[in-house]
């Protein structure tokens, strides 16, 4: 029987560049229908750096309200392992002691409109991990809660960390790519070879399209995406991509254009390079706002323009994807920090140095 310890280490964010280190916190208790999660390892994700870095989507502005409230845990692409529960948990779960779980990112609140429809990945109340101090609390510590709400799925002792790791982006990737409705015919661009674009690399290629070509502008990422299955690589600072791309389409320009840098300059780019009434999906979190000319989606070319959001009904098929080999895991993740290390880490994650990087408690 394992005995829990009283204290534990937590990194609980108080405000824009105000992240602190607690090494003394009151082990979580759970409440009915609550899991006591020991975390195996979470992921710092772009979005994690933004917040600390004070982005006002984050924080608000003059004309919005401040998103996240803290104090609060930060971190959203966590697994772990049930060591505890509230009353009714484990049934309510379909878990058992000793589980490895996972929780999607959002915590529904059931009962806006979007919850009662299915669309929980669209809650209006909109609590995610690691962004909502005490209804929300994330994974950059020893031990977690999953809320009641939580959309809890089981890991087969089969993967490896580094795949439990990725369960939580490359869900996002499927997302994405779903949103694209990829045919066989496609010529596909997907601008970014980041954590969550390499998993979307692997995801179009089951798609088999006509042609998938990649952009970035860090060679490794390049190499990695071409390993990954895409067929052709370029970088944006050493070629004219958009010329490029219309050459390769007899001057029409891509079928599909997914973005997922969190560059401003990818969605110009991305709207010049896409085909008429073509399809361009948005994934990116950006750290400031970003501007277009919206005649090129209207006027001039009647695009279909797509956001994805989070990872919908995608984390028992990348679960899926891991078991039968579909997905690697394979050179994505890069570092690895304990929590006393979290500021190296989060400068790790803002660098062209790494791709993934986890804090491991």
């Amino acid at each position: 029987m394992n005995i829990l310890p009283q204290r534990i280490k937590q990194l609980v964010n108080y405000g824009p560049r105000d992240y602190r280190l607690v090494s003394d916190a009151p082990l979580p208790t759970p409440k009915a229908r609550e899991l006591l999660i020991k975390i195996s390892a979470c992921g710092v994700c772009a979005s994690d750096v933004h917040c600390h870095g004070g982005a006002p989507m984050f924080w608000g502005s003059a004309t919005a309200p401040s998103w996240v409230k803290p104090p609060v845990v930060p971190g959203h692409e966590f697994f772990g392992e049930v060591v505890g529960y509230g009353e009714g948990a484990l049934e309510h779960f379909s878990v058992k002691m000793g589980d490895r779980v996972i929780a999607e990112q959002i915590v529904p609140c059931e009962q806006c409109r979007f919850c009662k429809n299915g669309q929980y990945w669209m809650c209006e109340k909109h609590d995610i991990y690691g962004f909502q101090n005490e209804d929300a609390n994330g994974g950059m510590c020893e031990y977690m809660l999953f809320k009641p709400t939580s959309r809890v799925h089981k890991i087969p002792d089969s993967l490896t960390r580094n795949e439990c790791a990725l369960i939580e982006p490359f869900a996002c990737s499927i997302h994405a790519v779903n949103r694209g409705d990829i045919q066989f015919n496609d010529v596909v661009v997907l601008s970014g070879a980041g954590p969550l674009g390499l998993g979307m690399v692997q995801a179009i290629r089951l798609k088999t399209p006509k042609l998938l070509i990649v952009l970035d502008t860090i060679p490794e990422r390049l190499r990695l995406a071409k390993g990954f299955g895409a067929d052709l690589v370029m970088n944006p600072l050493e070629e004219d991509v958009v010329a490029k791309v219309k050459a390769l389409t007899d001057g029409y320009g891509c079928d599909v254009y997914i973005e997922a840098t969190g560059n401003p300059a990818s969605v110009p780019q991305g709207l010049q390079m896409i085909r008429k009434m073509g399809r361009f999906v948005e994934f990116s979190v950006f750290s400031k706002e970003t501007t277009v000319d919206w005649s090129i989606i209207g006027d001039r070319k009647e695009l279909d323009i797509r956001g994805a959001h989070l990872g919908p009904h995608c984390y028992e098929t990348v679960i899926n994807f891991f078991e039968r080999k579909l997905f690697s895991a394979e050179g994505v993740v890069t570092h690895t920090y304990s929590l006393d290390e979290w500021e190296a880490a989060f400068e790790n994650a803002h660098s062209a140095e790494s791709v993934k990087v986890l804090l491991v408690p």
